[in-house]
């Protein structure tokens, strides 16, 4: 049996191939964000679609990576922040809903009660004495210390908060996908957590 060597067409080597697919994996995981025209934080988009914003004009590129995107005919800005040219209204004001990861990325993964690394979440008033689900009444706390404290209140046990717990502000919470921000957006994100 003898074997069939296909022809050459160009196909990019093994090497090649994986830089071509990590450009384009690159590109798919990049995040834009998305500044209304009165330059408030609107939302965060995926890099394709704030790509197809400013080619259709309903958009102005404000920061941008230092490489384009080429392709046979045009090059394009990488845009990390793009201006809408028109304003869009928003018609209700937002809250950020109450979760775990929420809970732990406000308290910057530090307990409240000792200051140690926290990867659990404590009810400071226990659910089974009516403590509601609300950023109010919950706080990240080390295992050892929600183990110790258990069904009781912290002045139960004889502990005081570090600090009160609050509802999160900010742009960077209300906005999907921009709990880990990139630097370009510094300076539209001045509230980010």
């Amino acid at each position: 049996m003898s074997a069939v060597i296909a022809p050459d067409r160009g196909e990019p080597s093994a090497a090649q191939a994986s830089s071509v697919s990590g450009r384009r994996l690159l590109c798919s995981t990049e995040r834009t964000l998305v500044l209304n025209a009165g330059y408030e934080p609107l939302s965060v988009v995926s890099f394709k679609r704030a790509v197809v914003l400013v080619l259709a004009g309903k958009a102005v590129v404000l920061a941008a990576a230092e490489t384009p995107v080429r392709s046979g005919t045009i090059e394009v800005q990488r845009p990390r922040v793009i201006l809408l040219t028109r304003y869009v209204r928003v018609p209700f004001a937002r809250s950020v809903p109450v979760s775990r990861r929420g809970v732990l990325r406000r308290d910057a993964h530090r307990c409240a009660y000792c200051g140690k690394q926290a990867n659990t979440v404590d009810h400071v008033l226990p659910r089974s004495r009516g403590g509601p689900d609300s950023w109010e009444n919950l706080v990240a706390c080390c295992l050892k210390c929600n183990n110790a404290k258990g069904n009781r209140t912290p002045a139960e046990v004889g502990w005081k908060l570090r600090v009160r717990p609050k509802p999160p502000r900010g742009p960077a919470w209300v906005l999907r996908g921009a709990d880990r921000p990139h630097p370009a957006w510094a300076q539209f994100l001045p509230d980010a957590a």
